[in-house]
């Protein structure tokens, strides 16, 4: 059964938005053995693979590298089994087009699969198809989206989101991982797992579901805060109140939460608590530890406080987070 899969384009896409889910999908499709070459060279493909555009054409890209795209004008002779909808600069301009809009509306009806990678999602949410679900975006403009769209049930943390036939993910690169989930919803997660092997990326994060890893560590690298959030790690097992983190920022504690909230998004509770899941989450992957070893070390106290803080952060408990990847 072969499917197919339309990444929906405009000018000033992000170009990983597109190339990346297209990827994931070429490896699929081909079934790398262990050897390295296609295993089904001979066979129908698994993915058809199209880029269409308001236009016809060349789409420049906001890197200026441009993909060629067929025309989506007039709707198109046969319905894709999944819609990808890129993100980028231009979806300010796109989320206001009415023919980008009306084509996306149609296909909903007819598609198995609404999917929106990074910033894509403004525009599905422009379309209204957002409307009384779950949903995320790229971490830096998820506020913004929920601004914008109330009705949306704005998750800012999360990699990926299904609800229903509509899937959306974050960031840019993020859009490689719900491409991998799409695969194996497709064809099951051993599938999934020899594309992500191919390609060499996780087949599942070891961050889980969250985005804040990599938040993390920008701040980490250049942040304001690097050297407070150094120390967290350091100290885990520490109690970290905000007047304990406000003192070692040298500032008073309304200033500091203020401050952090502002610099990072989320209080400095939910930053030890991500932390500490992060990092207990890590350590339970294949070194033989217990779960109340690892809830001690990282500063939880115990197992049952770990299970209840890694269903908020990730979305399951311990025993459903093994790193998967290679």
């Amino acid at each position: 059964m072969t499917r197919t899969i339309d990444i929906l384009i405009f000018p000033d896409f992000q170009l990983l938005d597109a190339a990346g889910p297209i990827t994931v999908f070429e490896a699929a499709g081909r079934d790398f053995s262990e050897s390295g070459a296609p295993a089904r060279e001979a066979e129908a493909p698994t993915y058809r693979l199209r880029v269409v555009a308001r236009d016809a054409g060349p789409v420049t890209s906001s890197s200026g590298v441009q993909m060629v795209a067929e025309t989506f004008a007039g709707g198109r002779p046969d319905c894709p089994d999944t819609l990808i909808v890129a993100g980028g600069w231009g979806t300010r301009a796109a989320s206001a087009c009415d023919e980008t809009l009306a084509y996306i509306r149609a296909a909903a009806g007819q598609t198995r699969r609404i999917v929106s990678v990074c910033s894509g999602a403004f525009i599905l949410a422009a379309t209204g198809l957002l409307d009384g679900r779950r949903a995320t975006t790229h971490w830096n403009r998820a506020a913004e989206l929920a601004r914008a769209y109330p009705r949306v049930r704005v998750e800012p943390d999360r990699i990926f989101i299904r609800d229903g036939a509509v899937w959306t993910s974050a960031g840019i690169t993020a859009g490689i991982d719900l491409a991998l989930a799409l695969v194996a919803d497709d064809l099951g997660e051993a599938a999934a797992k020899r594309a992500a092997q191919h390609l060499v990326v996780y087949h599942r994060r070891p961050g889980g579901q969250s985005q804040f890893s990599a938040l993390l560590e920008m701040e980490r690298a250049n942040g304001r805060f690097a050297a407070l959030l150094d120390h967290v790690r350091s100290s885990l097992n520490a109690r970290h109140s905000v007047a304990d983190l406000a003192e070692y920022a040298c500032m008073n504690p309304r200033q500091f939460f203020r401050a952090f909230q502002m610099e990072t998004g989320i209080s400095p509770a939910k930053a030890v608590e991500r932390l500490r899941a992060e990092t207990a989450r890590g350590a339970l992957d294949g070194n033989g530890r217990s779960v109340q070893e690892v809830a001690r070390s990282c500063g939880f106290g115990n197992a049952e406080r770990m299970r209840r803080t890694f269903r908020r952060v990730f979305g399951a408990p311990p025993s459903a987070l093994k790193y998967q990847g290679r």
